[in-house]
Formats: structure tokens, C-alpha cells, sequence
């Protein structure tokens, strides 16, 4: 099979031809049954002024994501028609597709509407070490538009003793940390919101809420109900089928205790391929998916053919 690099260079020839057409807001069509992997990895061009951050807002693409794609690129100054990988394919994540789904590893949120064979997706700010945010099921209680902010006290005890002393109110404006719109979710003191602060989205900066671009709630607000189920999930593995490949894609798992090992990713790839059942059997390609591993790029990679099959465990794979 292709080394990891061969096969997602073969991915971006295939688009490169187009990168000069505008980038799409991220909603694709769902794909047929039995199958996961939606969208299509772009290449664009780089302008002088361009910053990873920039680029990253005007593709719905948060600043890690964009940072793990183009390993050796500068973020600040890629410099002029420098090419920039904009990773705008994913595996879709696992369990039922409906209403909302966030994947912590991701730094990303999926919307399924009830009723349309679409998904939409987008980049999120997430809790930062300390502040994490929630795993469970819950859904959308509220939907507020132009917010005030009342910092909660443990919050204004935070900042007091680095001597900024915040008001107990703020009032909707461009200095509303919440930005234009927020949904308050059933888990007790977390919201999706907007942010005054373009950079720290797909990063972790928040104090446990969910942060968006604010085009970006604007539009979800727009889409979303009260009562929308929402799934938080946090899978930095996540295996998927397209026509008839097998995909892994990677991310760098949060961990608030430092880094895991090398042999925890690995027992956390396996753990997340056993989950998939429909996926006994394959003949996987591991050199190949020890390099999507290694990389962690958030980008899908082949890593099998569904028409391969042997008995597959974990001895020897990695």
C-alpha cells in the first residue's frame, strides 16, 4: 500500500486543480449508508498577509487544525504562494447522526438536522487544562441572541488575582466575551457561544464552554432548535468507510496529565477499532496506520480495503 505521504499527496493532486475557487461553508451531503467520510482536502495558495488564524476563519477551520496539516509551514508568515493544506475532509464521528456532536479531540462540532441528508460542521474553542469541558448527552435549552456576560465568581477570582478586575455584568457589545449569540446547553454552567476574539478558536482557551466564530453560531443559532440533542464526545481515533477503503483519522489526544505514551495510543486506536465491528476481519495495513498515528494530522488516510479480509487482533501490529 502507499506510505502515508503518497496517499495524501495522491489527495490533494486531485483538488489542487480547483484551489483557486472560493472555499464553501463546511455542509456536505451525508454519505450513502455503511459509509462515513464526507468533504475533500483543498490546497490554497497563501498571500502575503495571509496568517493561519485568517485563513482558518475564512474556511470554518480552527488554528490547531490548521497547524497539524501543514507541519513546517509558519503559521504566522506561511509567506507568499505558499501552499496551505485546508483540511476539510473528515471521517463523520461515530454513533447515531443526530442533532448536535462534538468531538473534544477535534475541537469540532457536527450538526445533523432532523430530516435533511446534510451535516455541518465547525471549528470550536474548547476548555483549556483545568477547565474541561463535559462528556455526556444533553441537549439545547436556551438560545439567546446578543447576551450580556455575568462571570461567575470563580472566574472573577481567576482574573482578580492577575489584577484585572472584572464587573459582575457585561453588557452585549464587541467586548461581550460571548459574542452575538449563545445556546445554553443542560449541562449546568456550559454554553456555545460567539467570542470577541477571533484567535482561539480549534484551540484550548475557554473555561469549559464551547467558542465559535461568530458567523459561525450566527449560522448554527439559525439551524438549531431549542432541544437539539447534543453528544460530546472526545475520540481522537476515528475509523470510517469510503468507497470501499478503509479510513483512520488521527488527532492528539487531550490529556490534562501530559502527553500519553506510545503504547497508550496505540491500545487507544484498537479500542476504537473494536467498537467498529462491522471492521473484523480487515486486513489493515499497520506501517500505514502507525504513520497516521505518529502524524496525527487530522487528515483520513487508507489504511485498508473492505475486500481484504484475514482474521485481524492486536498481536504484533504495532
Amino acid at each position: 500500500m502507499l506510505s502515508r505521504f503518497s496517499a495524501v499527496n495522491r489527495c490533494l493532486t486531485l483538488v489542487a486543480l480547483c484551489s483557486s475557487a472560493a472555499v464553501q461553508a463546511l455542509e456536505f451531503p451525508l454519505p450513502p449508508p455503511g459509509e462515513d467520510v464526507v468533504g475533500q482536502v483543498q490546497v490554497i495558495k497563501a498571500k502575503y498577509e495571509d496568517t493561519f488564524a485568517d485563513l482558518g476563519a475564512a474556511n470554518d477551520l480552527g488554528y490547531l487544525e490548521m497547524v497539524a496539516a501543514n507541519p513546517g509551514v509558519d503559521p504566522w508568515l506561511p509567506g507568499e504562494g505558499t501552499e496551505v493544506i485546508l483540511p476539510t475532509r473528515y471521517v463523520l464521528p461515530p454513533g447515531p447522526r443526530e442533532g448536535i456532536v462534538i468531538n473534544l479531540a477535534e475541537y469540532r462540532l457536527y450538526y445533523f438536522p432532523k430530516g435533511q441528508n446534510v451535516v455541518h460542521t465547525f471549528p470550536l474553542g474548547i476548555g483549556r487544562e483545568g477547565w474541561g469541558s463535559p462528556l455526556g448527552v444533553g441537549h439545547v435549552t436556551v438560545k439567546t441572541p446578543n447576551p450580556a456576560w455575568y462571570p461567575p465568581k470563580s472566574i472573577r477570582e481567576e482574573h482578580a488575582a492577575e489584577g484585572d478586575f472584572l464587573p459582575t455584568v457585561v453588557p452585549p457589545g464587541p467586548d461581550n466575551p460571548l459574542g452575538p449569540y449563545k445556546l445554553t446547553l443542560s449541562f449546568p454552567g456550559y454554553l456555545i457561544h460567539g467570542s470577541n476574539k477571533k484567535f482561539g478558536i480549534g484551540m484550548r482557551v475557554s473555561h469549559g464552554c464551547f467558542r465559535m466564530l461568530n458567523h459561525n453560531v450566527l449560522e448554527l443559532a439559525g439551524l438549531v432548535p431549542v432541544g437539539t440533542p447534543v453528544r460530546i464526545l472526545n475520540e481522537p481515533y476515528k475509523f470510517g468507510v469510503s468507497g470501499g477503503k478503509v479510513y483512520l483519522e488521527a488527532h492528539a489526544p487531550l490529556d490534562d496529565e501530559g502527553d500519553p505514551s506510545v503504547v497508550d495510543k496505540h491500545t487507544a486506536v484498537i479500542n476504537a477499532l473494536l467498537k467498529r465491528d462491522e471492521l473484523s476481519g480487515l486486513r489493515l495495513d499497520w506501517d500505514m496506520v502507525r504513520e497516521v498515528v505518529a502524524a496525527e494530522d487530522g487528515l483520513p488516510v487508507p489504511i485498508a480495503a473492505q475486500t481484504d479480509s484475514v482474521a485481524v487482533s492486536s498481536e504484533g501490529t504495532f
